[in-house]
């Protein structure tokens, strides 16, 4: 061990960014066990290693006693004085008790420690730089797909595309890039244990605050999203400046944000509606792009009935009810639908129910 070693140690802090006090605290560690156990040395020993020279002691406390019983932690008055002049009986010194194999020992330890170490960090800084990356977007290139699992490599992690975490109907193969919603990060064995995903709803946000300026600074914020990946996603948005446009913003001149996104997410439809803290307002707005004729809630029940015109009934549900229950998980409410006539024969909705009736059907952007 000498000054070439804190050389080495000082480059490996700039280079891997692993402190030095933390692989010298380990060698001393390392090397203190290494010496109870081939050296038998008692256990008040201690391992110092000089941070600027690079040279390495062993040393034993002992205890000044008038009669030794114990060499290994006893001395005579009469031997501490070769080590203090000014030493008492009960004091304590510190001797040097380096084995003469001690530096090849030294060297072996030095070497596995450093390797460990510098393993060890760069997994850690692997795992902190995800943590900070959690419910965040990146973009990977797809490495492999492995029993429906799609590996996704990003900054030297490989993360995992879970078959659920897909979007149906997208294909991936080998160095595609795309980006994907980080899930959860763990420690792993080796490295990261990174999940992503391409179906989350959060994926749309992000997305969204990249292309949109006024929702990253936070002049537009998303209220709410809900979303069947691959098919359509529904996105409340408001801003308390009257003088921004929320929707407007999101779609951009000419629909060129929310069409870049749209393409990413490979043509999948996005309804950008305006949020209201009014339940009607924001269930009418919800249904788009249906039109409304008459809206009634239950906020105790958080339900709703809603009439829209006879021709449509088909678009308000959806296909496969999918326009309703996107509405229904955007505002939480429970929506029933019924057409004009429907409501005419049936009393669907009453007078007695005050219901907000729209003159003028509200009509969307259906992007």
């Amino acid at each position: 061990m000498n000054a070439e070693f804190i050389d080495a140690l000082n480059q490996i802090e700039r280079e891997k960014n692993i402190k030095k006090e933390v692989i010298i605290e380990a060698l001393e560690n390392s090397l203190l066990t290494a010496c109870k156990k081939n050296f038998g040395t008692a256990q008040n020993i201690t391992v110092n290693f000089d941070r600027e020279k690079g040279d390495l002691k062993v040393l034993a406390e002992k205890e000044v006693v008038e009669k030794v019983e114990d060499p290994e932690l006893q001395i005579s008055l009469a031997d501490a004085v070769k080590y203090n002049v000014n030493i008492n009986l009960g004091d304590k010194v510190q001797i040097e008790v380096t084995p003469r194999d001690f530096g090849r020992i030294a060297a072996q330890k030095a070497k596995q420690l450093v390797i460990q170490k510098i393993r060890e960090a760069e997994k850690d800084i692997l795992y902190n730089d995800y943590q900070e990356k959690q419910s965040e977007l990146v973009t990977g290139i797809v490495q492999r797909i492995s029993k429906g699992m799609v590996i996704v490599e990003y900054d030297k992690v490989e993360a995992i595309l879970a078959e659920n975490e897909q979007v149906p109907g997208e294909t991936y193969t080998p160095n595609q890039s795309i980006k994907v919603y980080v899930l959860d990060v763990k420690q792993g064995n080796k490295s990261p244990r990174v999940m992503v995903s391409r179906s989350h709803p959060e994926l749309v946000k992000r997305l969204f605050e990249r292309e949109v300026p006024e929702i990253y600074n936070g002049q537009v914020v998303v209220k709410g999203i809900s979303r069947e990946a691959g098919s359509r996603t529904k996105m409340a948005v408001y801003s308390e400046n009257p003088e921004i446009d929320p929707i407007g913003a999101c779609v951009g001149h000419n629909g060129v944000r929310v069409n870049g996104i749209v393409e990413e997410l490979n043509g999948e439809k996005i309804d950008i509606i305006p949020w209201s803290e009014d339940p009607v307002a924001f269930i009418s707005a919800a249904l788009s792009p249906s039109k409304v004729v008459k809206v009634v809630v239950n906020p105790e029940e958080k339900s709703a009935k809603v009439v829209v015109p006879d021709y449509q009934l088909s678009l308000a549900i959806g296909k496969v009810g999918q326009n309703v229950r996107l509405a229904a998980k955007l505002t939480g409410y429970r929506i029933d639908i019924k057409s004009e006539s429907q409501d005419k024969e049936m009393g669907f909705i009453t007078e007695e129910e005050n219901p907000v009736i729209y003159e003028e059907n509200i009509t969307l952007r259906d992007e």
